[in-house]
């Protein structure tokens, strides 16, 4: 078998609204509540957990979409009017990078956490 993702655990002041914003964003269901934790899974299977925290360092993960769910995300983003960034220093506002010939965005979620929509996987060395 191959070493693959199952599944992270992602703290949040506050689980359901973690796991309902993200879910709206990415247009997926959140699951029910399974012990402590709060399910989202991504169409690859990979779950993210939602637990209640009081103290922790944000998580910054990045998902690779299709260029159609890009623009829904986006459009998804500009009606809730969620702020959203060319870069991870949230220094590029309103704008969408376009690093490895693709198309990004970063987004704050209600914890803390920046998230990252991509059209094009990383390469091997840095684009800036």
């Amino acid at each position: 078998m191959s070493v693959q993702l199952n599944h992270i655990i992602v703290p949040a002041k506050e689980k359901w609204t973690s796991a309902r914003f993200l879910a709206t964003i990415l247009n997926l269901e959140v699951g029910e509540q399974w012990g402590p934790f709060v399910p989202l899974r991504t169409s690859n299977g990979v779950t993210m957990d939602f637990v209640d925290a009081m103290d922790f360092e944000p998580h910054h993960c990045a998902f690779l979409v299709a260029d159609g769910e890009f623009e829904a995300a986006l459009a998804r983003l500009r009606e809730h009017g969620i702020v959203f960034y060319g870069d991870f220093m949230r220094k590029k506002v309103g704008e969408i990078n376009h690093l490895y010939g693709g198309r990004g965005v970063y987004f704050d979620d209600p914890a803390g956490h920046l998230f990252e929509l991509i059209t094009q996987p990383y390469g091997p060395a840095p684009e800036m």
